[in-house]
Parts: C-alpha cells; structure tokens; sequence
C-alpha cells in the first residue's frame, strides 16, 4: 500500500473513531446521569461512573480489536441506563452496584456455556422488544410535558431534533444536545454550579448484594443489554463482512463489567448504532485494516474519561426541563426501533404487548421491579400459546 493510501487510511479511522465518539457520548450521557442520579450517586460518584465507563470502553475495545484484528468497537449500555431509572425505586447506590456485578456475571456465564448463549440467542425477539420499548417510552413521555413547562428552552430542541432526523438522522442527539447547552447559556438558564476543569478521580464503594435488586435490577439489565447492544452489535458486524468472536467480546465485556461496578459503571457491551460507522469502508478501504480504530477510538474515549467531571457538571448545570426533554428524544429512535420489533410477528402481539404494558406501568412486588415483571408476564403467554396451539 502506497504512503498516500495509508495517510488517508489513518485520516478516515479518525474521522471515524472521532464521529462513533462523540456520537455515543454526546447522545446519551445525560440518561448516564439520570441513571447515576436514581441509584442516589453523589456528584462525585456520578462523574465516577461516566469516566469508568469510558475508561472500560477504551480497554475493552483495544483487547478486542488486537486479539481479533477486527474493528470491534464496545459501548455503555444506553437501554440499560434508562433501565436503571426506570427499576431504581427503593435501591441504593450499592446495591445498584451489586446488581451491575451479576448482570456482568450473567454476561460471562453466557460466554463460557454455550447452551446458554443459544437460550440467549432463541430468545422470543418480540418479548425482548417488548421489555426495551417499556422501559423507554416512559422517558418519552416526559418530553411533551417538559415541552409545556419550557416551552422556550424545549420546542426549538423538537423542532431541530425532527428536522435533523429527516435530514441527518445519526447526528440529532449531538446537535440537540449542544444546542440545549447553548440555549442555556444564553437564557441564563444555566445552574451556579457550573464549571470547573479538573481530572476526574475514580470512586470506590463495595457492591451489596440484596436479592431484590439483583433480580429487578441485575437480571433486566442483562437480558436488555443482550438484546438490544450485544445481539445488534454482532449482527452490524456480521453485514460488514465479519464473523465476531461472540464468546471472546462476551467474556471480556462481561469481565470489564465485573471490574468497573464498584467504581460506578453500569454496564459494558458491543456497540450497535456506532459500530456501522467503524465496520464499513469509509473506516478504511481495507476491512483487513479497520481493527486500527483501536488507537484513536482509545486515546479519544481516555481523554473523555479523564475530563467527565466536567463534561457531568456542565450537563448538571442544565434546567430539569432540558435534561428531561433531550433524555426523552435521545431515546426516540430506539423506542421507535422497539416498538415495531415488538409488533413485526402477528402470532406475538399479545405477549408482546402485555410485557410492553406491565413494563410501562412502573409496577414494583416484592421489591423487585417492572421490567422483570413485564417479562414473565409475556414469556408466560407466550408460553402458554405455544403449548395450545
């Protein structure tokens, strides 16, 4: 390969790596911290959680991409984030991380036995729609009343939010999300609080372990993470031309998860959307050489978690309203995403929607919340069906 060739090979695993970055983290660090936020995370621990997240990113995809020599590229679980908020009511921060650690063992055990990665895989993919999409919509149901309370912070977020979803569909969230900064600013809406630059310090808490949260909280995360990061991520992969490496992406992200939990990090999985934009040729020419977005993809997501402090105090100085209303966007596609998958097959409409309705309704027994409640109810009539029909 000619000199030219590489220069320009470095320069579009840049842009790349540069766009997948900022993408993935401008999109959705403010349900980060709302997540952070429900578990009852100090500030600290808040700026904690972002920064490790990063930090495990960059390791991750690293030892992946290098061990591979494929353009593996790994995320924080957006779906689980707005899990957490969702599945958090009476549990504290450390049994959240308690439930962090299970979910990543859950992840390793699926990596290790294959039986289980196949139950995984056969999963009924309207019911693990069905889960995500309730899970989401109450976020996005927050968005009109936010819209009412603020109309001059919030309408002007829609209306470009829409118009950037016609136009340019993958960059609405970073528009909006910056846009809402400058809005603030210039309203004077933004808190006293903000900002200061700083490296940000790790926090560290031991993990309890209490059953009610490990099963409503650590066993939905799983299953969400799997189903909407992990099984999307392998299948971006797969339309690229790879074969990824499911028990290997598996275990290591599984394991990261284990080990970044007590510092605040929910959850660690195969990137989805941002993955297409590293797999695919305008990465580089040659699929041989794509794994390379490991270096910048590292560098950037290292620098960023050296600065989260920043970047969560200057998202926190933001008013409710606006936080509300980009969280809620920022989940649109993804809802909208889920609840046509929850719809496409006729015969599992019915489970499908009662998981989606039980999940949706915020119901909470034994301690234990919604979503694991909305997927019994549909794998059971689901169940039920197959078995008179």
């Amino acid at each position: 390969m000619s000199e030219v060739s590489r220069s320009g090979g470095w320069t579009t695993l840049i842009a790349a790596s540069a766009a997948s970055v900022i993408i993935g983290f401008a999109s959705t660090i403010l349900i980060i911290m709302q997540a952070a936020q429900a578990v009852g995370a100090t500030p600290a621990q808040q700026a904690s959680w972002a920064a490790v997240l990063c930090y495990a990113m960059a390791i991750t995809t690293a030892i992946l991409c290098w061990r591979y020599k494929m353009p593996i590229i790994t995320a924080w679980s957006t779906p689980g984030a707005a899990l957490i908020v969702g599945s958090a009511t009476g549990i504290s921060y450390q049994s959240a991380l308690g439930a962090f650690v299970v979910a990543g063992i859950l992840m390793v055990v699926t990596g290790l036995v294959k039986p289980f990665e196949r139950a995984i895989e056969k999963m009924p993919s309207a019911i693990a729609a069905a889960m995500l999409a309730g899970v989401l919509v109450t976020y996005v149901l927050k968005v009109p009343a936010a819209s009412l309370a603020a109309p001059w912070l919030v309408v002007p977020l829609i209306i470009v939010f829409f118009a950037m979803r016609i136009m340019l569909p993958l960059y609405a969230v970073p528009v909006i999300t910056v846009l809402g900064l400058v809005i603030a600013f210039m309203s004077g809406s933004m808190g006293s609080a903000c900002c200061s630059l700083g490296i940000t310090p790790l926090t560290f808490n031991i993990p309890k372990f209490e059953w009610h949260a490990m099963i409503g909280l650590g066993v939905p995360l799983y299953l969400v993470t799997m189903a909407s990061q992990n099984l999307p991520g392998f299948a971006v992969m797969r339309a690229s031309g790879y074969q990824p490496p499911l028990s290997g992406a598996l275990l290591t992200t599984g394991a990261a998860s284990i080990i970044m939990a007590p510092f605040g990090g929910h959850a660690v999985n195969m990137a989805a959307i941002t993955a297409s934009l590293v797999t695919g040729p305008d990465a580089h020419p040659d699929p041989a050489q794509r794994w390379k977005i490991m270096y910048p993809y590292f560098v950037m997501y290292g620098l960023v978690g050296l600065a989260a402090a920043s970047f969560v105090q200057i998202l926190g100085a933001l008013p409710h309203e606006l936080v509300v209303a980009i969280a809620g966007l920022a989940l649109f596609g993804p809802l909208m995403g889920g609840m046509t998958a929850m719809l496409k097959e006729p015969k599992d409409i019915e489970p499908a929607l009662v998981t989606f309705l039980v999940t949706a309704s915020g119901l909470s027994l034994y301690g234990v919340g919604a979503a694991f409640w909305g997927l019994c109810a549909g794998l059971a009539l689901w169940g039920v069906k197959r078995l008179i029909a």
